[in-house]
């Protein structure tokens, strides 16, 4: 049998492997945290929070129209199973195909012992990410990261194949296809776009000589061409539709809508010219990267979805995108605010004494009775400038929220400077400016030690419990190996832990053979190929520390955050198989070069995946787990008829959505999310009758809600006694007269 035949029969199986212990932990209904939203909203084509995945909606409900709506849950969990078992399957060609590049080159076929080691690394590294802990986490529950993983490890797989082309016509159709995931999975999560260095590099590596120069240049180009996709194409088309909406419906007097008809047509248009020209005039780089743009625009073209079902105003329609300006601001994330990155302000900022506050971006609505767009909030003095001597480059602690501040201190030892100011009050006053090495501090203590190392140690060393780590304390939610002589020195002689922690089923231990075949992979790929190696580390890199160092978080998140760096441990994945090679070429040295493969293939598959899968079964098996959907129900069943329920956080809420909206459970009972209920889209929401529950009586009218009119009420102690009537208040406050103005101030 040839060596792609094996290779092909090989990668089934290792699907095989996967589906069979996905589709065996799935949880039958819905999750906690945001599976229960995504569920109801993709079960009946909903919107969902920003910014949005309609391709992840539209493929889920494909699914769940394959059963009833008890079963749509299991049903759409089955789906993120199969995309992470086709994860592995492209996880397992893609590290045969560098594995084969090391030995044998892609133009001469593996030999017998050749094969064997080939497809064992292909193996030991795909089960070895089947059965790690943050991957098989989220690859039995219906959220978008497992859908996610799939493009990822798709593009990544198709980078190789495109990599093995050696004919400039051949080769463009794989960039096609490259530029069209990287389309489609805007619509499902951002993590594919980490993967465009790497094709970057790739790319130089195959048409020219590196150099020192070449490389600089390269990653520059490759950091230009992510940046290009994420802050340009994804924000920037829509951004471009909004302002020609403004502009054809405001200054021309035109219609809603025609705006973006003229943009389309124009877009359309000028990429029909464009395609057409270069084909004609031979200009195939110039050609190619057209067809890439217009691909990437098909596939994200799946937003649509997002503007098309807003417009029916469903029970759940998150931000209300109905056109190009509302939509900009729900890709924007605009309602999660915005952090520093760059350079930035300390968590004890004060305001700049000289000009406190800049004016943000205004915000527009329809008025259907104008027949144009009007200004809701000019966000006039609403952006705070913070004053310069409190700023820095690479500001890690900018949150002045009270328990961040405290978390920062406590993770940097802040001390600080003393700093006498006068504020824009005219007041004098002393602060205590964190260091910048206190700064730098908190980033490698908290940002990269805890909430990305330890995470990559749980999947790659061993997991400690699963009890949430927030402190940083000896007992909860630390990595562990099983080895003494690591562990007792940071948690403590674990031997003398209470039964209720070591009999913990998150307690997994892998005695750190994962990251050691890893660490030998890296080595062994960086000896036989020292560009490729770059090409991995830059996917590690990029999907691991550098995404970490961008999201900035501060201290004390409400959940663990691994599933954020799930592509960084793919990419060591394929260092784990890899290392198979290493072992592969140290046994040739004494026995058989074939037996050296079969032992070190075996040897590997026992010691990595083995191990990984009986230590994480038990915690990671959900297949008789009801609790989120059984919680939702108790919830509802504790209310009367018709009432109304307020709810105040993710895992309050999106349980009931799920029941309510999929299950058709209490559909009297009005769910109302109190931090959501802030804001005027969804205050309209409740306003408008859902299934048998009736709308929520507000005394306000709209114009007297919306965004930028009674943001805010200021309210004065007088010391008068007694209480007030909270009719005289509401009447009060929705009182337009000159008089009860001048109440207010005086």
């Amino acid at each position: 049998m040839n060596y792609q035949k094996l290779n092909n029969i090989f990668g089934w199986i290792a699907f095989a492997i996967a589906s069979y212990t996905y589709l065996n932990t799935i949880e039958p209904t819905a999750s906690f945290w945001d599976c229960g939203e995504y569920i109801a909203t993709a079960y009946k084509l909903e919107v969902g929070h920003p910014p949005g995945a309609p391709f992840f909606l539209l493929v889920a409900r494909l699914f769940s129209m394959f059963g009833t709506p008890e079963t749509a849950a299991y049903l759409v969990n089955i789906m993120s199973a199969l995309c992470s078992a086709g994860a592995i399957l492209f996880l397992f060609w893609t590290i045969t195909a560098f594995a084969q590049k090391i030995l044998t080159g892609y133009n001469t076929t593996p030999n017998k012992s050749q094969t064997y080691a080939i497809i064992g690394s292909g193996l030991v590294g795909a089960l070895a990410f089947t059965f790690s802990d943050t991957f098989w986490f989220s690859a039995v529950e219906g959220e978008v990261y497992a859908m996610s993983s799939f493009f990822t490890a798709v593009t990544i797989w198709a980078i190789t194949k495109w990599d093995r082309e050696t004919d400039m016509i051949h080769e463009s159709k794989w960039l096609i296809f490259i530029a069209f995931l990287i389309g489609i999975s805007i619509g499902v999560h951002l993590l594919n776009l980490l993967a465009i260095p790497a094709l970057v590099f790739v790319y130089y590596f195959k048409k020219y000589q590196p150099t020192t120069k070449g490389l600089i240049i390269t990653g520059i180009a490759a950091i230009g061409v992510l940046a290009f996709i994420q802050n340009g194409i994804i924000p920037g088309v829509v951004n471009l539709v909004a302002q020609f909406e403004l502009i054809f419906t405001n200054t021309f007097g035109l219609p809603f809508n025609s705006g973006t008809i003229v943009f389309f047509l124009l877009l359309i248009g000028g990429l029909s010219f464009g395609l057409h020209y270069t084909l004609k005039k031979q200009k195939v780089i110039l050609h190619t990267a057209l067809l890439a743009f217009t691909f990437i625009l098909i596939g994200y073209s799946s937003f649509f979805v997002i503007i098309i079902r807003s417009q029916a105003n469903p029970p759940i329609d998150e931000n209300n995108p109905e056109n190009a300006i509302t939509l900009l601001a729900y890709l924007m994330r605009e309602q999660y605010g915005d952090h520093p990155l760059l350079y930035g302000q300390y968590y004890n900022a004060p305001l700049d004494p000289q000009n406190p506050y800049s004016d943000g971006k205004p915000v527009y609505m329809r008025d259907y009775k104008l027949g144009k767009y009007v200004i809701s909030d000019d966000r006039k003095n609403t952006i705070p400038n913070y004053d310069k001597d409190f700023k820095t480059i690479f500001p890690r602690m900018y949150s002045s929220q009270s328990n961040h501040v405290a978390g920062y201190k406590a993770w940097a030892n802040v001390k600080g400077t003393p700093i006498r100011k006068t504020n824009f009050r005219g007041e004098v006053e002393t602060i205590y400016k964190p260091t910048f090495i206190e700064n730098l501090r908190f980033y490698f203590n908290y940002q990269i030690g805890y909430m990305y190392f330890r995470y990559f140690m749980w999947n790659f060393s061993g997991r400690q419990n699963d009890i949430q780590g927030l402190t940083g304390n000896v007992t909860d939610g630390n990595w562990i190996s099983g080895i003494p002589f690591i562990d007792n020195p940071r948690l403590g002689d674990q031997s003398k832990l209470p039964q209720s922690l070591a009999n913990n089923k998150g307690r997994n231990i892998y005695y750190m053979l994962p990251l050691i075949l890893g660490i030998l992979g890296i080595m062994y790929q960086y000896k036989k190929n020292k560009s490729d190696s770059l090409v991995i580390l830059l996917l590690f890199l990029f999907t691991g520390i550098a995404i970490n160092t961008y999201l900035n978080v501060p201290p004390f998140q409400p959940r663990e955050r691994d599933y954020a760096y799930v592509g960084s441990y793919y990419a060591f994945a394929i260092w784990i198989g890899l290392g198979v090679l290493y072992l592969y070429e140290l046994f040739s040295k004494k026995i058989q070069a074939h037996l050296s493969a079969i032992i070190a293939t075996a040897l590997c598959l026992v010691a990595v995946p083995g191990i990984m899968a009986k230590e994480n079964w038990d915690d990671h098996d959900r297949s008789g787990r009801y609790t989120a959907r059984d919680f939702a129900k108790n919830y509802l069943d504790s209310c009367a008829p018709n009432a109304i329920i307020f709810t105040n956080g993710d895992n309050d809420t999106f349980p009931l959505w799920y029941v309510q909206e999929v299950e058709g459970y209490r559909t009297d009972v009005r769910v109302v999310n109190l931090s959501l209920l802030q804001t005027d889209w969804y205050i309209d929401q409740m306003k408008r009758k859902a299934y048998l529950s009736d709308p929520v009586p507000f005394s306000l009218t709209e114009d007297k809600y919306r965004q930028g009119t009674r943001d805010y009420l200021p309210i004065y102690d007088r010391g008068l006694p007694g209480y007030v009537n909270i009719k005289e208040i509401m009447d009060f406050i929705a009182n337009d007269s000159p008089q009860a103005k001048l109440q207010m101030q005086s």
